[in-house]
């Protein structure tokens, strides 16, 4: 790495990833609270565990729907306005889950059919938002550092729930202005999406060439450089919007995204139930609930690393599903607290890990606006299992009165995903490309 490469880089590591990591962060949490909220909302609206997975599914059926053009609309007006729309509107909705009985009363339907009808439009809201930033940073970023720098902006999922499970255990202790904790949860936990909507406005640059935060020469080098590897990709292959959403290797990425966010989902939307089955009080639920996601944290970064050094990226893939299919699976054949918590650890390890060591795959070969259809359409396929999981999860617990069967399908959603991923095909050399322009390097 030349002198102002790593000038480059780094300033636009610095300025762009902490905040990204922040706006995902309230993201994540608001897309998942939903599992601490149950631990207190069943009982409250007399939810089913087939109910309330089925209404946790139920964003991922909005989300499939409106993946591909929120992002279209993304490159089309820019990702500052863009994200700071969806910001804002899935803030507003989410808030909107603390009072699911009193709007219930208001409009004549089930607490349930309420709960359904806000996950859906908590989907419809934040469709675009992670494949949109996925897209972003390739504008911002060459191939070889794509893994590291998705691996560090997914930070934000383990951050999350590091850090917001116990504060999600403790807001269940709230009960004020005659509101539960649960309520209490939803509701606070969506004003940092709201101050951060604005924060994406003011904060975020849409291309480099717009970056004044940037040198003359940095932007020269880094638009040359993105320029040279477009340039290359395109020569060597250039896909419509139509031809990419039917390409052969778009679908099977979106095949082996859908195989890891069953899983993902599957177990994270009862991970508190699963942990508060072991006796334990909701702030020590929360505590236990972050512990898979501190050694996920680990794993990402490590084998993100890994991956870009050596460009071997469906080896990683497929080694971090196997991790996950032992982890989930594991956990689902054994009784004790410390070995269920334990393989949850290892599971989480595979599971956090494998979208850094993915996106970079889809990326090779997809570009400029197919790339924004492209990796839009892999990732609502892929969160189709957001609905699927859930609520088989649900479903079997229901009939089986424990989770071992769930867990043992959702590993074997693992296994075939890993198998899947195997027979990816794609270029390496595509990833690798120097400027067109070498004395601009200088």
């Amino acid at each position: 790495m030349n002198g102002i490469e790593r000038r480059t880089i780094d300033k636009v590591m610095w300025r762009l990833l902490p905040f990204l990591i922040a706006c995902y962060f309230v993201a994540y949490l608001d897309r998942v609270n939903v599992g601490f909220a149950k631990l207190q909302m069943n009982a409250a609206l007399g939810l089913s565990e087939a109910a309330y997975g089925l209404g946790a599914g139920m964003f991922f059926i909005a989300y499939f729907l409106l993946e591909v053009p929120s992002n279209l609309a993304l490159d089309k007006f820019g990702a500052r306005l863009w994200i700071a729309r969806i910001m804002l509107s899935w803030s507003i909705i989410s808030g909107l889950f603390a009072f699911i009985g009193p709007i219930a009363e208001m409009v004549g339907l089930s607490n349930a059919s309420v709960f359904y009808i806000l996950r859906f439009l908590l989907g419809i809201a934040e469709a675009g938002f992670f494949p949109g930033i996925i897209f972003y940073l390739t504008l911002w970023f060459p191939s070889v550092y794509r893994a590291r720098v998705v691996a560090f902006f997914m930070l934000a999922i383990p951050f999350s729930s590091i850090i917001g499970a116990p504060i999600s255990g403790a807001l269940l202790n709230i009960s004020a202005a005659g509101l539960e904790g649960w309520q209490w949860l939803f509701i606070l936990e969506a004003v940092p999406s709201v101050l951060m909507a604005f924060g994406v406005v003011f904060y975020l640059t849409d291309r480099p060439a717009l970056a004044t935060w940037l040198k003359d020469d940095e932007r020269a080098w880094l638009e040359a450089r993105l320029d040279a590897e477009r340039q290359k990709k395109e020569a060597a292959e250039h896909l419509s919007i139509a031809k990419a959403l039917s390409d052969s290797r778009v679908l099977a990425c979106a095949l082996v995204y859908f195989c890891l966010n069953a899983a993902s989902y599957g177990v994270a939307f009862f991970l508190p139930t699963i942990v508060k089955g072991f006796g334990v009080s909701n702030f020590q639920t929360g505590l236990l609930s972050a512990l898979p996601f501190v050694f996920g944290a680990v794993g990402m970064i490590l084998l993100g690393r890994n991956s870009d050094r050596t460009l071997r990226r469906r080896e990683h893939v497929c080694f971090a599903l196997i991790l996950a299919a032992v982890g989930v699976a594991g956990a689902g054949l054994v009784s004790s607290p410390v070995l269920v918590l334990g393989l949850l650890c290892l599971g989480q390890i595979g599971v956090s890990a494998m979208p850094p060591l993915f996106w970079p795959i889809p990326s090779a070969f997809l570009t400029g606006t197919s790339a924004a259809a492209g990796i839009a359409a892999i990732n609502s396929i892929g969160n189709l299992s957001g609905f699927a999981g859930p609520y088989m999860m649900g479903y079997l617990k229901d009939l089986t009165g424990d989770f071992t069967a769930g867990l043992l399908l959702l590993g074997a959603f693992a296994v075939l995903g890993a198998i899947v991923a195997m027979t990816l095909k794609f270029n390496r050399r595509l990833e690798i490309a120097e400027p067109a322009t070498p004395a601009l390097a200088h």
